[in-house]
């Protein structure tokens, strides 16, 4: 089957599209909202679109390179400052699937995997895995976590703006031109090594994580000096866009009414308890309130790696506390839910499926 097929090339026109016109509305993050919001409507109307595929994992290997670019000697002299509000994000994770999943179970009147796997803050594919394991929705799982993603991905960037006057202009990276052949040479080979070599391991984001451990190492020996060109995180975000959007390609009305509205009402509880740690974070003096907001949104790991590159941010920061997060779902959320529903069958709470 052909790489180019005629949804893809609908879909990147339809992003190309999304771009223009918000370059000339003058909105933030126009390769990666424009994309967004073009697919979005698109899929919704119906549209034969599709995602790019490996493709659009050889873009997370690229954000990958990116923030193991940033990991620098002197960022290790830095990871004890950064313990107290690591120390955090276990308890945030918590908190977030102790309010979620009964919102998901009695609220929503999902059944028992469903709303567990709804419920924890973790990546789409890593969610959708679980969740297919222990027998949960899938599609209603995609809708849920795609929502969550689109919702944080489209207003982080006006609170940025709005709260912060950041104005989300900031060059992602150097030209490509400016970046020495032997720092790209580099970069692409700690992506690919990086990427094949985690997916041997079968380690969980391996397209982002692999090349992230790389280029890190790297970094930290003095070899890497340059992160990825703006040329290549402007297509990472084009291409991540177009996916979110793509995501929604079928959903039905019903579906809608349900699943992605359950979405949106789960994200206004998200929005509460990211408010309360990242402004104790921040009023406790652990890091600046835009670092904070950043490390503690529990949006997709690559859409939080966009949002700190054009911010500003400091994306150490930022991505420790979101591996953090990975680790802390990726280990505990399978052990959790196998005992936790186990217990929850025996009491006869397995019910009725929604659907």
């Amino acid at each position: 089957m052909p790489f180019l097929t005629r949804r893809r090339l609908l879909t990147v026109a339809l992003s190309g599209f999304g771009v223009v016109a918000f370059e000339i509305l003058q909105l933030p993050l126009p390769f990666l909202l424009g994309p967004l919001a073009a697919c979005l409507v698109g899929a919704l109307s119906g549209a034969p679109l599709q995602d790019m595929g490996g493709l659009g994992r050889a873009m997370r290997a690229v954000l990958g390179v990116a923030v193991g670019a940033s990991i620098t000697p002197e960022l290790a002299q830095r990871l004890p400052e950064m313990a107290y509000s690591v120390a955090l994000v276990p308890l945030f994770v918590l908190a977030i699937w102790g309010v979620g999943y009964p919102f998901f179970r009695k609220v929503c009147g999902y059944d028992v995997p469903t709303a567990y796997y709804a419920a924890v803050p973790g990546g789409l594919q890593e969610m959708l895995l679980f969740g297919e394991e222990a027998g949960a929705k899938v599609r209603t799982l995609t809708l849920v976590h795609a929502t969550r993603v689109l919702t944080i991905v489209t207003l982080a960037p006006l609170l940025i703006t709005g709260i912060w006057d950041v104005p989300l202009t900031e060059a992602p990276g150097a030209p490509v031109f400016e970046v020495p052949l032997l720092q790209l040479g580099l970069m692409v080979g700690s992506g690919l090594f990086g990427w094949w070599a985690a997916e041997k391991v079968r380690l969980f984001g391996a397209a982002i994580l692999g090349p992230m451990i790389v280029s890190a190492l790297l970094s930290l020996s003095g070899l890497l000096t340059f992160r990825p060109p703006a040329e290549a995180i402007l297509a990472a975000q084009f291409i991540i866009g177009a996916g979110i959007g793509a995501a929604y390609l079928g959903v039905t009305f019903a579906e809608l009414r349900r699943d992605v509205s359950a979405g949106l009402g789960f994200c206004l509880v998200l929005a509460l308890i990211t408010f309360v740690f990242a402004e104790g974070v921040a009023l406790s003096g652990f890091a600046p309130p835009l670092e904070a907001f950043l490390a503690f949104a529990p949006g997709g790991q690559a859409e939080m790696v966009v949002l700190a590159l054009v911010a500003g941010a400091d994306l150490a920061f930022v991505v420790t506390h979101h591996l953090v997060r990975l680790v802390v779902v990726l280990l505990g959320a399978p052990i959790v839910a196998g005992k936790a529903m186990a217990q929850w069958k025996r009491k006869g709470d397995a019910g009725r499926n929604v659907g």
